[in-house]
């Protein structure tokens, strides 16, 4: 339909669902997979919105029985943002994901889970964080119940952690129902998982009209054309943050992405600025 109209794909999804979103680049998440050290440099030398995933996907050598080897990190997260960055405005989110170990290690106690969460926060300080699938708890009906629990246990601590819902939030179904029990601060709309772009952008819409960090995400393991589709249909769409996709190498991902949206709003503003 694109090609056919001689415009973005952007302007299409803005035009056929009526979003009324002015066209522009979206925040831009980027992934370090287990160079999480090295790739950290590169996100703050090239100054990425969202950063650094870490891959936390395992208790005992990547977050720690006690959660101390995390805790560790997010301070050289920290630190390494102030020593690096080149412009004092630069400040950006920081987004973990812990793939459930937050829960493994805490014996999925919430209040416990919690305060770790609090103390996670207060390390990380000035910069604001993001911990995706802090608890897996075995099925999408308990996920909701868990990270409903866990947002109220946040709350009753005055704690500004966000959490992100990913496993067992997969469908646009899915996303219905966490959106709806308000279980989570930030939902990963998995672009793979939706089943058409279709899917996606009604997602992403959903959770934007009620109040939730609607993040345009999916998998290292994609194409550049489906990443670039997905920087069109977050940018028409006002997502939170889109991921930089495909690949954990930081370089390829922001590039693909990074560039796309780029050209997007170069060539609408282009064509604004051309005489009628």
């Amino acid at each position: 339909v694109a090609q056919a109209r001689a415009v973005t794909m952007a302007e299409v999804v803005r035009d056929e669902y009526a979003t009324g979103i002015a066209i522009a680049p979206v925040p831009l998440f980027v992934q370090s997979g287990d160079d999480r050290y090295t790739n950290v440099d590169k996100m703050v030398l090239k100054e990425a919105d969202v950063l650094p995933h870490g891959l936390i996907n395992e208790v005992e050598t990547k977050l720690g029985r006690d959660g101390g080897l995390l805790l560790d990190y997010v301070a050289w997260v920290r630190d390494r943002i102030i020593a690096l960055r080149a412009r004092a405005g630069y400040s950006p989110q920081l987004h973990f994901d812990v793939y459930g170990t937050i829960g493994e290690a805490f014996d999925g106690d919430l209040e416990r889970i919690a305060d770790y969460l609090a103390r996670l926060g207060a390390t990380a300080r000035p910069f604001a964080v993001c911990v995706e699938h802090v608890i897996d708890a075995g099925s999408r009906d308990a996920q909701v119940r868990t990270f409903a629990a866990l947002r109220g246990a946040l709350r009753a601590r005055g704690c500004d952690v966000r959490i992100a819902v990913d496993e067992w939030c997969n469908t646009l179904e899915d996303i219905e129902v966490f959106v709806g029990a308000d279980a989570a601060d930030v939902i990963h709309v998995k672009t793979p998982d939706l089943g058409g772009v279709n899917n996606t952008i009604e997602a992403l819409l959903m959770v934007a009209r009620h109040g939730l960090a609607a993040y345009c995400g999916g998998s290292c393991n994609e194409t550049d054309r489906s990443a670039q589709v997905s920087a069109h249909i977050a940018m028409a769409c006002g997502a939170t943050q889109v991921l930089a996709k495909p690949g954990m190498g930081v370089d390829e991902g922001m590039m693909i992405v990074g560039n796309e949206m780029a050209r997007v709003a170069a060539l609408i503003a282009a064509r604004d600025r051309t005489p009628a």
